[in-house]
Formats: structure tokens, sequence, C-alpha cells
């Protein structure tokens, strides 16, 4: 999928609603235990529930690496259901030196040998160029690359000053020059708030995965006011909040009306924002 590409479906959802998918057993309702595979049922009516609401899903890869073989299926079987016509997001947060990376490209993009093609796949900077560029060789894929979290630890790194910059600039500002914004996006934080500002400064075009909106406490509002650009440039993800609205039997009429919520918000901020038209 293109920037221009999703950015339409932004606009003909008027949604850039993000669902993570970090599904866990004992966290799923009950009564799905009785499937066969009780994960893949529960994304599934998630995926169904929410599908006309949202213009992209992220499993979050840990949540199905744990359980081994059947997790891997799981997600396999999860990435399969997806429309094709909404953005996937492996988050899986790699980051090793060069033949490695190589291969965990080839895990998340080439379905020829691993029956997944995502569209696009989260990296760590860490380890420089060499740990990011193998996945930038897919065509029509992105990476999508953490530069300022919304974790309690961030400021370890993250804001420590190098120089001029803090580390999380650097980040931006150097991984400019491994691709542009056709190829790459970043990982921002959403209980960053004000500091998306200091974000589009240095990447005012890229668009930015936005987490912790939701359980994690950040503010929609304040995310657009700094983060919000002329191709929307967001992709707000609620996981929790979305996912885990009931634990009844009507867990995916109860995640409808989360996503609904959220999907009515960015509708009035993207119509504020004249990138939409009034219906």
């Amino acid at each position: 999928m293109t920037k221009q590409q999703l950015f339409e479906q932004i606009q003909k959802k008027r949604s850039f609603l993000c669902v993570g998918l970090d599904s866990s057993l004992d966290k799923i309702p009950k009564h799905l235990l009785k499937y066969e595979n009780p994960i893949l049922e529960f994304n599934k009516q998630i995926i169904d529930a929410t599908k006309d609401l949202c213009v992209a899903y992220k499993p979050n890869t840990a949540f199905y690496e744990c359980y081994g073989k059947k997790g891997w299926e799981t997600l396999i079987e999860t990435w399969k259901y997806i429309p094709q016509d909404i953005f996937s997001i492996a988050d899986a947060k790699r980051g090793d030196i060069g033949n490695t990376s190589a291969m965990y490209a080839e895990t998340f993009f080439n379905a020829a040998s691993s029956e997944m093609s995502f569209d696009s796949v989260t990296v760590a900077p860490y380890m420089g160029s060499d740990s990011v560029t193998p996945f930038l060789t897919f065509k029509d894929k992105w990476v999508i690359l953490l530069a300022l979290t919304s974790n309690a630890g961030h400021a370890d790194f993250q804001l420590q000053e190098i120089g001029e910059d803090k580390l999380f600039e650097k980040v931006l500002k150097t991984s400019q020059t491994w691709a542009t914004d056709e190829q790459m996006m970043y990982v921002v934080g959403a209980t960053r708030g004000a500091a998306f500002g200091d974000v589009r400064k240095l990447a005012p075009d890229h668009f930015l995965l936005v987490p912790g909106v939701g359980a994690q406490g950040g503010d929609l509002n304040e995310v657009c006011k700094y983060g919000l650009n002329s191709q929307c440039g967001l992709l707000i993800n609620s996981s929790r909040g979305i996912i885990y609205a009931s634990q009844g039997e009507d867990f995916a009429e109860k995640a409808r009306e989360e996503a609904l919520k959220l999907q009515k918000e960015m509708e009035q901020i993207l119509i504020a924002a004249e990138l939409i038209n009034h219906r």
C-alpha cells in the first residue's frame, strides 16, 4: 500500500484508527476457549466488527510467538483474514545485523516462504543502518522505526543528548538518509503530547504510528494538534481499549462500539483540518 493509497483509505473511512491485535488466551472471553483456535476466532470476530471503522491492524507478534507453532499458525491465519485494503503491521520490533535482519524481512514480507506478507514491520534502530536497510529492499513495503516511545523507560536513552540533538532526534535525522516518507514511518507514543511538535519539525511528511491512546492515557486531540499533517500522517493505535471492551459474548459488539467512538472523534478532527468534507 502506498502512502497515497493509505491517505485515500483514511478519507474513505473518515478514520485513522489502527486496531492492535494483542490477543492473549488469558484475556479473551472464556466462551471462546471451546474453539479449536480460540485466539484466531477472537481475532476474526474483532476484525469483522471493526474493519469498516479502521484503516490498519497491528498484531503484536509476541502475543503469537509465545504459543510456539500454534501461535505462528494463528499469526499467519490472522494476516490472511485482514482485508487487503487495510494496512497490516507486524509489530515485531526487530533489530539485528544484516543477514539476520534479512531473514526477519523474509519472515514478515515474503509470503512464498513464510505465508505472510504484511505491509509493514516495526524495527528498532539501535544497531544502525545495516539492521534496517534489509527491510527496505522489499518493494512496496514499509519500515516503521521506533523513535519516541510511550513506555516509562523511554527517557533512559531516547532523551539523552548527543551533541545538539536528543537521541530520538538523531534517529529521525539519520534514518531519513536511508529511505523516504514513501517507505518509512515512525513510532511516536501518544503519551509524548507536545513532543509531536518537535517530531514534526524533523519529519513533517512521514506517517507516525501512535500507540498509547486509550488504556495508556494518551490524548487524541493533543496528538492531532501537534502531529496532523496535510495527508493526516497519523495512525492512532488502540489495542486493549477496543479488543477487551467486554469479556462476555458481546465482546465483538462492544469492541465495535469503542472503535466507533474513536472513529467519530477522528472524523471531526479530519473535517476541522479540511482533509475530508462534511457528509
